[in-house]
């Protein structure tokens, strides 16, 4: 496949039982809404299972096929957006709060009972993970009418190229601004990033902020201009003793020159990264995730006021990561305060695993303000 793009979708239920697996648990899910219920073991140990079938489906085939969940919200690859909502900043002067009532989903949908499309979501996974870690928020969020693309960065996910051979962040983050150019004219998406994600999704607002409506930051590296993920990594890696013995270097080029990869000790890494989620997902990650190419990590952004600067921008703070903590967390948003900020309690690295519906409430509460 090499820099082709690909996305991460669900397939169509005639595809065989990973399919009906889905659909099936998709269709039992509860919501959080106003009742305060969380999806049941029964339904998330569903969806996990899904996701490993159609993980292990692509590597059987080679190819990944799209489902349809509803007419409104049906993608394959990088389809041009067929009806897009405007995005508008709210005129609102009232103070934004945490507290703040989530939007529920029964506002998401009119009179007449008729969901429509609400916009359109692209999800950048972290270092390491794939498209394949936004499963549960795929779901969610086209449940509520949005149009949903999760993208496998240059390595990562089913995407063929070798990590090692990643020599800079704009190669890395090539098959996301694939993804935004095939935006129609006016179009715009709301980009969300997660851990290394969120330098491409910052490298994407400079480079094509006419795509762009807002920005979201899940427990990721919001850099400022002239920096680099290493620069907000480095620091954390330093002070702590977990992740220094849960990641290993790779040499792709002879030990006399500098790593290209790091990947992440398999014993170790459900302690570091996934300490509040599901064995399941535990489970699919840990057959799932690749090594992390270290150039893009190490590249420092240029980012102007003009550009990046002119896109809505908000993070979502994970409280119980071990793998960037809160208080790493709050330097960044210190350094270059968003718009808002969330703070996600009982949440490990990953909120798409541990809290799923916790993420999409925030995410639906984004893209309608």
């Amino acid at each position: 496949m090499g820099n082709a793009v690909t996305c991460f979708s669900p397939l169509p239920s005639k595809n065989g039982r990973a399919a009906t697996l889905f659909a099936r648990s998709a269709s039992k899910k509860s919501r959080d809404g106003g009742r305060g219920a969380q999806l049941s073991d029964e339904v998330i140990r569903r969806h996990a299972v899904a996701a490993a079938l159609l993980f292990q489906q692509h590597q059987k085939n080679g190819s990944l096929r799209s489902f349809t969940r509803s007419a409104s919200v049906s993608e394959t690859g990088v389809e041009r957006v067929k009806k897009q909502s405007s995005f508008t900043r709210s005129s609102s002067t009232r103070p934004a709060s945490d507290s703040d009532s989530l939007t529920r989903p029964h506002q998401l949908v009119n009179q007449d009972g008729d969901r429509r499309v609400r916009g359109r979501f692209v999800l950048v996974h972290g270092g390491g993970f794939g498209a394949w870690c936004w499963y549960k928020t795929m779901a969610l969020l086209q449940d509520d009418g949005f149009q949903v693309t999760a993208v496998d960065l240059a390595g990562s996910g089913v995407n063929s190229a070798d990590p090692n051979s990643i020599s800079s962040l704009v190669e890395y983050v090539k098959p996301l601004l694939d993804v935004l150019t095939q935006v129609e004219d006016g179009g715009k998406v709301i980009l969300v990033g997660h851990d290394l994600g969120g330098a491409c999704v910052s490298y994407a607002m400079e480079a094509l902020p006419e795509k762009v409506a807002k920005a979201v930051f899940v427990a990721a590296a919001m850099v400022a201009d002239g920096q680099s993920c290493l620069d907000v990594f480095s620091m954390q890696t330093k002070s702590n003793d977990l992740m220094q013995k849960t990641q290993i270097f790779v040499y792709g080029n002879g030990t006399n020159v500098s790593p290209t990869t790091i990947e992440y000790n398999k014993s170790m890494m459900s302690a570091l990264l996934f300490n509040q989620s599901p064995s399941k997902d535990i489970a699919l990650a840990s057959v799932s995730m690749k090594p992390i190419p270290i150039a893009p990590v190490k590249e420092k952004l240029a980012l102007s006021n003009a550009n990046y600067g002119s896109i809505r921008r908000f993070y979502i703070q994970t409280l119980d990561d071990l793998a960037l903590p809160a208080e790493a967390q709050d330097s960044m948003i210190n350094l270059s305060p968003p718009e808002r900020l969330f703070k996600l309690k009982g949440s490990d690295h990953a909120p798409f695993f541990s809290r799923p519906q916790s993420l999409h409430k925030l995410l639906v509460e984004i893209a309608m303000s």
